[in-house]
């Protein structure tokens, strides 16, 4: 895989615990919201401002937050993504995780930036020159506003969710509730933002998302479902099936493993499968499924 032989070559230079810096970068944007919040216009990312030497915006839209005035819900909110970060860095690895997160931060300014690109080409044969004028920095304006971290942080938990679906959590600490289910309910947010919004903020929030897209239509096992795979696992099936139909054992057990000789009588708690690379049908315990010589 071309991501493993990225980090062969420069895994050294992954970032560890990288979301921490994420959630300090917060703390700082909304420390700036409460106290002056007219500077975060400042931060804001403008295309047109760039352009015109205000470079500095391409990183500090990375402070800014969705402001909530609740302190509470904000400190909660930090705790919470910086639990699923580290989870996530931990699963992957540093040098995956810095890939995820830094190629989703490109994703969002290449995406504004072609965005608002597109915008002025489309604009300028259909206003009139005055209009035509004050185009570019309305354009910055309306792609800007698109621009947050709030879709960084949803794709954190959406990879989460689509990792561990059946995990669960407290939802207000008090109900609980699988995160699959969250993780569905931030999908249709986004969804509906997407129908909802003005075409240019539909790109770019297509394009903040691009990573976990990638990353989710990347790892999904396409085989399990090839028409191919589904015939010859339904026909081992009944080929097992008829092979063992009247198969007991010892004192009318049904399963019964090939190496050790237990069966569900001895353990009801044991899992028997068949291998499909041994000859016969050959039934194993959990124990030795996997770790077997095949004959």
């Amino acid at each position: 895989m071309w991501l493993n032989k990225l980090e062969r070559k420069y895994g050294k230079y992954a970032i560890s615990n990288l979301t921490l810096y994420l959630i300090i970068g917060y703390v700082i944007g909304y420390v700036v919201s409460v106290i002056s919040p007219d500077l975060l216009v400042a931060l804001q990312f403008n295309p047109y401002a760039i352009i015109h030497g205000q470079v500095w915006r391409i990183f500090t839209w990375l402070l800014l937050i969705p402001r909530d005035t609740n302190i509470i819900f904000v400190a909660i909110m930090l705790f919470f993504y910086y639990q699923l970060g580290n989870a996530l860095e931990n699963t992957w690895g540093t040098f995956k995780y810095n890939v995820y997160i830094f190629s989703g931060i490109l994703f969002t300014i290449f995406g504004a930036i072609i965005t608002y690109f597109v915008i002025i080409m489309v604009g300028k044969g259909q206003l009139t020159q005055a209009d035509y004028q004050i185009l570019p920095s309305y354009a910055g304006q309306l792609v800007g506003a698109a621009v947050s971290t709030y879709y960084i942080t949803t794709s954190i938990f959406l990879a989460f969710a689509a990792i561990y679906p059946d995990m669960q959590v407290m939802l207000y600490f008090v109900i609980p509730l699988k995160i699959k289910w969250l993780g569905i309910l931030y999908a249709i947010g986004i969804g509906v933002d997407i129908v909802f919004s003005p075409w240019p903020v539909k790109a770019v929030i297509i394009f903040s998302l691009l990573n976990f897209l990638v990353f989710f239509f990347t790892t999904r096992n396409y085989a399990r479902i090839n028409p191919s795979n589904i015939k010859r696992k339904q026909e081992y099936r009944k080929k097992i099936r008829e092979a063992h139909k009247n198969t007991t054992y010892e004192n009318g057990a049904r399963h019964k493993c090939a190496i050790c000789g237990r069966t569900e009588l001895d353990d009801p708690n044991l899992t028997f499968r068949y291998c499909s690379k041994c000859s016969g049908g050959r039934e194993y315990c959990q124990d030795h499924l996997f770790t077997h010589e095949h004959k």
